[in-house]
């Protein structure tokens, strides 16, 4: 059963990845990890098409995305937040910042600093042109600069 340990392979060297990248993008742990499962599932029904593609990851990770996705319905959405057990608080903080993101900008922030993408993978993986891409992220950074500004430095400007 060679397809079989081979998906298995596979699932074991990526899925904590996956689901930790679409925790980011969906800010909800439970969502996430509905999701991350849809996705898999999928991926190993179409196993043999899946594994032929140039990234089998990049296809689990845009189908859990799609499915997160589907799933948005704003004030079910932050009902949900609430009642979700409180993760670490560094991964806490990491999230509540992404939240401040419309989706798209959020989902290439994580593509680019969590998935590790450069901006061309990234548009390949969104189906989203580069320059667009290009534009979310420097959005992204302009929204978060005031939230991740380095609070070390002392009003004048320089360290201790």
């Amino acid at each position: 059963m060679r397809g079989r340990a081979e998906f298995d392979a596979f699932y074991d060297a990526t899925s904590r990845r996956v689901l930790h990248q679409m925790y980011a993008m969906t800010g909800n742990l439970a969502d996430a990890r509905e999701c991350t499962q849809e996705a898999y599932g999928r991926a190993w029904r179409r196993w043999s098409a899946v594994s032929q593609t140039a990234s089998p990851e990049a296809w689990v990770r845009t189908t859990a995305w799609l499915a997160a996705a589907g799933r948005w319905r704003p004030t079910t959405w932050r009902v949900r937040r609430r009642e979700e057990p409180e993760p670490g608080s560094s991964q806490s903080d990491l999230i509540a910042v992404l939240r401040q993101l419309p989706a798209a900008q959020r989902r290439v922030v994580v593509l680019r600093y969590l998935a590790g993408l450069d901006v061309d993978e990234i548009a390949l993986e969104t189906g989203t042109p580069v320059g667009t891409v290009e534009a979310r992220l420097a959005g992204a950074k302009a929204a978060l600069a005031p939230v991740i500004a380095d609070d070390t430095v002392p009003a004048g400007g320089r360290r201790e």
